[in-house]
């Protein structure tokens, strides 16, 4: 194998090299090299796809044909990026990294040649993998995963050329729940089966009930409590039904959307420090823990839970972009650190808004903690006010202090983005009591005179007196 240093005939002093090419990744090469000039730092990419710097996030809703086309999803081309003096290397997979020999070997996909690349300092950002289950015809044509743009321009294929209109989503996640809109949007007829009770795990059951509601009113088939045991295939390979224990739902079309977990096969077999979920760990600086020119970030790694204080996995491009700045700022010869998450997110099925923020009752269980919970029912805007809409706000607080603990809203127009004022208040700390004064932008158009986050807050912060 070939050795690729050149860093002594160009005269650079350092070498970085980035495992990755999306958003973690890119982002801590850009910065990188935002702070240091070619000549002091020589950036080196690897990127095993076709794109880079691109919006997975948007995915579902190119293949609904809400996002016209694929490259209105790439922040940054390869060229835009080795324009600034990134040497990207598209198609090139590393297969291995030696820390004790501070180097990486890339294997080329085109040419099928193998080198090794030393490295000052390193960044792995490998990101995640879905979930795909090992049962019998999940490789069949017609069943797809949906995690790059690749993925997605398949899926759009088959959709194309496929006669039936019937699909078939495993799993009722964020992703199940998106592909079931763009697949409605579509024109497809859609069932959903979720080994779940409810879909939406990350909301508690009651509140993923209204989204189980909600999405059979689209005309969305909900198969709850459901475990797929086989994908069923006709004479031509090809899919034609998705099988359960007890019964079978016919599909000329499959999409996964279980999950994902970090893409850390890497780091495992070169002995780097991985936790309960499997993802690298690091200090707040991001650095690799026990490794001192190794950096990480983006999906592959785990990140500190700022309300229970234990280390959580979660796949968003928010944490994985913010994570890269960090990087590339250390790296970069700054100072910066990510302190961790309240777990916020927020998705839609059709005009059904979904939001949380902040422990369900099951994590704070697991985290020890005595907690409260109330829901309201209220508005988007004035109730007087043509097109206010309803939504169910659920706050958890804790027992003894009043500590907020998580919030989930669910609702139409104006309900999710709501989610970021209790995301505030989870990162200042804030109880309860606290949040019923909090100076929010009132007006009919907008909020009732008390907005739905505020009118939680005030229920919870009774029941958390009534306890004392």
């Amino acid at each position: 194998m070939d050795v690729d240093d050149a860093r002594d005939a160009k005269g650079v002093r350092e070498r970085l090299v980035v495992v990755g090419g999306d958003a973690a990744g890119m982002s801590a090469a850009s910065q990188a090299r935002r702070l240091r000039g070619p000549d002091e730092l020589e950036i080196v990419a690897f990127e095993r796809g076709n794109f880079t710097s691109f919006s997975a996030c948007g995915i579902p809703y190119w293949v609904g044909g809400e996002v016209a086309d694929r490259d209105e999803l790439i922040a940054r081309t390869p060229e835009e990026h080795r324009a600034r003096a990134i040497d990207l290397r598209m198609r090139t997979e590393v297969t291995a990294i030696d820390p004790a020999g501070r180097r990486v070997r890339a294997r080329e996909a085109g040419t099928g040649s193998e080198y090794w690349t030393p490295y000052d300092k390193l960044v792995v950002a490998t990101g995640a993998r879905p979930v795909r289950p090992d049962l019998p015809g999940v490789d069949a044509d017609g069943v797809h995963g949906v995690q790059t743009l690749d993925d997605g321009q398949a899926l759009i294929d088959t959709l194309s050329r496929t006669r039936g209109r019937r699909a078939v989503v495993v799993g009722a996640g964020y992703i199940g729940v998106e592909m079931a809109e763009a697949l409605i949007h579509r024109g497809y007829e859609v069932t959903v089966v979720n080994r779940g009770s409810q879909p939406m795990s990350t909301l508690d059951p009651d509140m993923g009930r209204l989204v189980h509601e909600a999405m059979t009113g689209l005309g969305i088939t909900m198969v709850d409590d459901a475990e797929v045991t086989a994908v069923r295939t006709g004479e031509d390979g090809r899919v034609r039904a998705v099988a359960t224990r007890d019964a079978e739902y016919p599909a000329d079309v499959v999409v996964l959307g279980i999950g994902v977990r970090p893409e850390t096969s890497l780091a495992a077999a070169a002995g780097l420090p991985l936790g309960t979920h499997g993802g690298l760990l690091t200090d707040r600086a991001m650095r690799v823990r026990g490794h001192e020119d190794i950096w990480a970030g983006g999906d592959c790694v785990e990140v500190l839970d700022l309300v229970s204080g234990q280390e959580r996995h979660i796949a968003l491009g928010t944490h994985a972009n913010k994570q890269g700045q960090v990087v590339g700022t250390n790296v970069g010869g700054g100072y910066a650190t990510f302190p961790g998450v309240v777990g916020t997110a927020v998705s839609k099925v059709c005009d059904l808004e979904i939001a949380r923020t902040g422990l369900r009752e099951k994590d704070a269980r697991r985290a020890g903690l005595r907690f409260v919970t109330v829901t309201i029912e209220s508005t988007s805007r004035a109730g007087y006010y043509p097109g206010a809409a309803p939504m169910t706000v659920k706050m958890i607080a804790e027992r003894r202090t009043g500590r907020l603990l998580g919030v989930q809203i669910v609702g139409r127009e104006g309900a999710g983005k709501r989610v970021d004022v209790a995301a505030v208040a989870l990162t200042a700390g804030m109880t309860v009591e606290q949040m019923t004064a909090l100076d929010l932008g009132y007006a009919p158009p907008f909020s009732p005179v008390w907005d739905p986050v505020l009118v939680a807050a005030r229920k919870a912060a009774t029941a958390v007196r009534q306890t004392c």
